[in-house]
């Protein structure tokens, strides 16, 4: 009888703990079949409609890595993607589930044009400071509406931030055909250029390639030294059960708010980026889906920093490739559109396509 309870102990053990080749099979073989199974679809879809699969992948290759310029520039479309993935992990594995990344990069984007454009007096570098700081605040400021309704009203924050998104592209349509609109932008909606000295430096000459990577890398970073830390941990705590988390005195609220703060503040950044390493003005078209394609992108590396970098690159990989797919090889826009989505999901749903039979 003790040796039957030994033996299922160890097994349990040897369940909760899987091999590291499992773990390989689980987190990359996995997706790397999801996707050879994607663009198989696809070619099936692209043959269909009277086109070349090959020629078209090799423009979608060629478009995404094929010279310095268009590596650089699958680079500079991850960059905000990851700031976006980061920031909504954060409140995801709170089982916050905030989708108000496009308001809150908006609010960000607003937020430290309005700084650049109104603060006089200031050296260059700390102006850039102030505005990246102005950034962070107007995102964290737009999230923690819906965080304070959720953690003291529990009101439902799907409801809540999709509202906060309306509002917010509207007061940027407001800003930029009224108050913040260049007076001699021959009635563009847009807001006058930022001092120039305020432009980010380009880590690669004669390209767009610019400091905000840099900080997406950073927030990486931060990402994982913030799971490791207590409060990550209490986040975690939170997310998994409510009720155990407050049985062992957590603060429940309190870690909500703090999530979404942190959340807020990262999607501002990259509001912040997106105007003062590209546009260099405020423009109604800042977000460009950002919001939702951010969300794709934490969904698809699970949430983890490590996956949703690569999982960023990659997309943004298939979204430049897939511009150029279009334009070299005659193939639509809304078939470059379906056959990113039988990307995203089969690669989402790779756990369920290639799930191991139990034995």
């Amino acid at each position: 009888m003790s040796t039957t309870t030994a033996d299922t102990a160890g097994t349990g053990t040897a369940e909760r703990a899987p091999l590291p080749w499992r773990t390989l099979w689980d987190n990359v073989v996995q997706a790397a079949l999801s996707l050879v199974l994607a663009l198989v679809v696809g070619g099936a879809l692209l043959l269909v409609s009277g086109r070349d699969p090959i020629a078209a992948y090799r423009s979608l290759y060629y478009g995404a890595f094929g010279t310095t310029d268009r590596f650089t520039e699958t680079l500079v479309k991850a960059t905000p993607l990851l700031l976006v993935a980061v920031s909504v992990s954060i409140c995801f594995r709170a089982q916050v589930w905030n989708i108000g990344a496009e308001g809150q990069m908006i609010l960000g984007a607003i937020f430290s044009t309005w700084v650049a454009l109104h603060v006089k007096g200031l050296p260059p570098l700390l102006h850039l400071v102030l505005a990246f700081l102005a950034g962070a605040l107007g995102g964290l400021l737009w999230s923690l509406i819906a965080g304070v309704l959720k953690a003291y009203l529990q009101a439902n924050e799907v409801i809540t931030t999709s509202m906060l998104n309306y509002i917010a592209v509207y007061l940027l349509a407001y800003l930029v055909r009224g108050p913040m609109m260049d007076p001699q932008g021959f009635n563009f909606p847009q807001s006058p250029l930022i001092p120039e000295e305020l432009e980010l430096p380009r880590l690669i000459a004669r390209t767009r390639l610019n400091v905000a990577f840099l900080v997406a890398l950073a927030a990486v970073l931060l990402a994982l030294v913030f799971w490791r830390s207590t409060w990550g941990r209490r986040t975690e705590i939170v997310g998994a059960s409510r009720r155990v988390a407050a049985h062992v005195g957590l603060n429940v609220p309190r870690t909500i708010l703090l999530a979404t703060a942190l959340s807020g503040a990262l999607t501002g950044i990259a509001g912040w980026g997106e105007i003062f390493g590209l546009h260099f003005r405020l423009i109604e078209e800042i977000t460009r889906g950002f919001g939702t394609l951010g969300i794709v992108v934490a969904l698809l590396g699970g949430l983890n920093p490590i996956g949703m970098t690569i999982a960023a690159f990659f997309f943004a990989a298939l979204v430049v490739g897939g511009n150029a797919m279009e334009r070299n090889a005659n193939v639509p826009f809304a078939l470059v559109d379906v056959i990113q989505g039988c990307v995203i999901l089969l690669v989402l749903s790779r756990a369920y396509l290639f799930k191991r039979s139990s034995s």
